[in-house]
């Protein structure tokens, strides 16, 4: 039997309650990189008073967690092609765990930019090696769904960390935030040692000693018959090769065009999380109105994502993430003149907090499909590595736009012609049988 008769066998079978804890784990993995993100954002205020820090330094603070995360995302992620998803996810929460304790510690700006990076590093190769985990364990059916139910871990996160830190420095201050999420963290570790598998595709094409026996013991899990043998070995893929696989031929039109999609989609999205809340108020919304709308972006986020599987479930995958694209340009486009009516704006906001959020849930879950098992987690990560690039530069660019006497809307418009632009990438890839990953269904084209 070969890895993909095993793999359309999985995929016909409904999911069992193994396969769902184990997406239920890379959910709550999802969950730290919301909280994660943010933490920085939360525990501004209370940073730039104790050290007196210029915007200019706090901005550069704000962005140390995304550039750790672009790198780990890039210069991680292909080693889980190498040694396993599972084992590279518990050497980030190491990291992770160690760079949140090192932040609560920090005693200069200086330092703490470090452990912001230290901590982005482990966050970013999490992400690229969970996202695979849980599109190679759903079914068909239910593949969209898992996947972008991972990703509303990050809107729970950025939500529910806003109500932590909040709590947190009223009582303890800014560096009880950071230990908080250190020992989350660190939980998360036993968590992954107790429910989450490793991937199944990763145990059938790397063939490491042991490897049938932890097969069968995952199969059983699952419910499935036990095999006798490994299934035949498919063609050897070097892993120095990784990066340059993405390249190739076969790959490269699908592996530009993600990069692309991820780049426009998260300048977008991150333009959106970190500036919606100051351009509210500068619109004439009170401070505390502002902070309302930018929750109301992670609430609809929650929505958004969960909603997006529901339909990836009836619908091809790479539509309905192209009609996403879309509507969330057109809401951007009309966001700040609603905004006289604070009851509308308040609702776009929602509605952009849906839409945007699915965006990036649907490019977590349509990525995985275009790339062989060899190389999935290498090119989910360089994915996430190009797209970090781009939430690095939004803030700045927008701050560069508003400096120069763009007008709010203007910003919020130039941002919506790149969330088309990312949806027409997205359109452009080509799923097909002999490029598809195994683990995708056919449904994903």
């Amino acid at each position: 039997m070969s890895g993909q008769m095993i793999r359309a066998r999985l995929d016909a079978s409904p999911m069992s309650s193994f396969q769902w804890s184990a997406i239920g784990i890379c959910v709550l993995l999802n969950v730290l990189d919301g909280f994660d993100v943010l933490v920085m954002s939360f525990t501004a205020s209370g940073v730039s008073r104790e050290w007196q820090l210029s915007s200019a330094a706090l901005g550069l603070l704000l962005s140390a967690g995304l550039a750790g995360m672009a790198a780990g995302s890039l210069f991680l992620a292909p080693l889980a092609d190498r040694f396993g998803r599972r084992a590279l996810i518990l050497g980030c929460l190491a990291l992770s765990s160690g760079g949140m304790f090192l932040s609560a510690a920090s005693q200069s700006a200086v330092q703490l930019g470090l452990t912001r990076v230290l901590t982005g590093i482990g966050i970013g190769g999490i992400l690229a090696a969970s996202n695979v985990i849980a599109a190679e364990y759903a079914n068909a059916r239910w593949r969209g769904l898992a996947v972008s139910l991972n990703s509303t871990g990050y809107a729970v996160g950025a939500t529910l960390g806003g109500i932590v830190a909040a709590v947190l420095q009223g009582t303890a201050g800014w560096r009880a935030v950071f230990l908080f999420g250190a020992v989350a963290t660190a939980l998360l570790i036993g968590a992954v040692l107790w429910r989450l598998p490793e991937s199944l595709d990763f145990l059938l094409v790397r063939r490491s000693p042991g490897a049938l026996a932890r097969l069968n013991k995952l199969l059983a899990s699952m419910k499935q018959p036990p095999l006798d043998t490994l299934p035949d070995a498919p063609a050897p893929v070097r892993p120095s090769a990784g990066v340059a696989q993405l390249l190739s031929p076969a790959l490269r039109r699908n592996t530009l065009l993600s990069w692309l999609s991820f780049f426009l989609v998260m300048f977008g999205f991150y333009f959106v999380t970190s500036w919606t809340p100051k351009l509210l108020v500068d619109a004439g919304l009170s401070a505390t109105q502002g902070i309302t709308g930018g929750v109301l972006l992670n609430l609809g986020g929650i929505f958004g994502t969960a909603l997006l599987g529901l339909l990836a479930s009836r619908f091809p995958l790479k539509h309905v993430l192209t009609g996403y694209a879309v509507v969330t340009a057109v809401l951007l486009s009309v966001f700040v003149p609603a905004t006289g009516t604070l009851a509308l704006a308040f609702g776009v906001g929602l509605l952009i907090g849906l839409f945007v959020n699915g965006c990036m849930a649907g490019l977590y879950a349509l990525t995985p499909s275009i790339y062989p098992a060899p190389v999935r987690a290498t090119g989910v990560g360089w994915g996430i590595g190009i797209g970090r690039m781009g939430a690095i530069l939004s803030p700045v660019v927008a701050g560069w736009l508003l400096d120069a006497s763009w007008t709010p809307g203007a910003v919020y418009l130039l941002v919506a012609v790149f969330l088309l632009l990312g949806g027409a990438a997205v359109r452009a890839v080509r799923l097909r049988p002999a490029t598809a990953a195994p683990a995708v269904a056919e449904r994903g084209r």
